[in-house]
């Protein structure tokens, strides 16, 4: 196995032009324990840990620009205001030693179902921002995931950054675990409301072959918030709104049965989730509490 090291961005972009095999290593959280368990086994790493651009960040008026391999760590120390739904998802990841070298680059490219990130990323509303000796794009996060463990990366590309809108109302993520902490999700669920555009959006991580959105439950909440004119005098949902939203919501879920849980139980842990963070975040904005973690 090969071990090629860059020094900076340019080097580390031919690197992968010449070798689109080699498999990009920052944290290493996922790759080392897929090559200690023999489960892969490239003939390349490219290791991106020298180039010091890629643990910045920029806030910006209305987006953040998450550097790829930022940790999670200084995402909950640093931005938990502008991203309150990653910080949270990122407070569930692993343990403190995996969450000052695991990073949402890096959790992009490994694109799993199960990614804590995801479903945060697809709430906030994300780009990715792609780059390769070729040039640079933007990635729409609900176009990222194209199937189990793929992504829309070209074999020469590899993530740059991760440019997410900043909170205008209040977000929560929310998962199941078959234990407390240092645990691999059942199913997740991040919901955002964005008062501003009138607008609702959801991610589900762990039920479906790809981290998704629940549209029709977004459309439906939406909906039924404007018919009310809750966005302008906030009052307590009526029940029957909250439960049509778990029912839709776990209705765009596509799961399978494996060892962590059943497919029937996802789909009724998407509902309760998803119950339990409107409460949540119906509740702030009605206290007109600031977007926090």
């Amino acid at each position: 196995m090969d071990f090629l090291r860059p020094a900076g961005w340019s080097e580390a972009l031919a690197a992968k032009a010449a070798h689109p095999d080699a498999v990009p290593l920052t944290g290493g959280t996922d790759v080392m324990v897929e090559l200690t368990f023999d489960r892969r086994r490239p003939e390349r790493l490219l290791d991106l840990s020298r180039i010091p651009e890629l643990r910045t960040w920029e806030t910006g008026e209305r987006t953040v620009r998450l550097g790829a391999a930022v940790p999670y760590a200084a995402v909950i120390e640093h931005l938990a205001t502008e991203l309150p739904a990653l910080a949270l998802a990122a407070r569930t990841v692993g343990s403190p030693q995996i969450r000052n070298r695991g990073s949402v680059g890096g959790n992009l490219g490994a694109a799993s179902p199960a990614g804590d990130s995801h479903p945060a990323l697809l709430a906030a509303g994300a780009e990715v921002e792609a780059a390769s000796v070729r040039g640079t794009r933007r990635i729409p996060i609900d176009a990222f995931y194209t199937g189990v463990k793929r992504n829309a990366l070209a074999p020469d590309e590899l993530i740059r950054a991760i440019h997410i809108e900043r909170a205008t109302g209040p977000q929560q993520f929310a998962k199941v675990g078959t234990r407390n902490a240092m645990v691999i999700a059942v199913c997740a669920f991040a919901l955002a409301l964005h008062p501003d555009a009138g607008t609702v959006r959801t991610g589900i991580g762990s039920a479906a072959p790809t981290p998704v959105r629940a549209h029709d439950a977004e459309d439906f909440l939406a909906g039924a918030l404007a018919g009310a004119g809750a966005w302008e005098r906030p009052g307590p949902l009526a029940p029957e709104v909250v439960r049509r939203f778990a029912e839709l919501a776990g209705a765009a879920c596509r799961p399978i049965d494996d060892v962590r849980g059943t497919a029937r139980y996802r789909v009724h842990a998407i509902g309760v989730l998803a119950r339990r963070t409107l409460d949540w975040t119906w509740d702030a904005y009605r206290k007109g509490l600031t977007p926090c973690a």
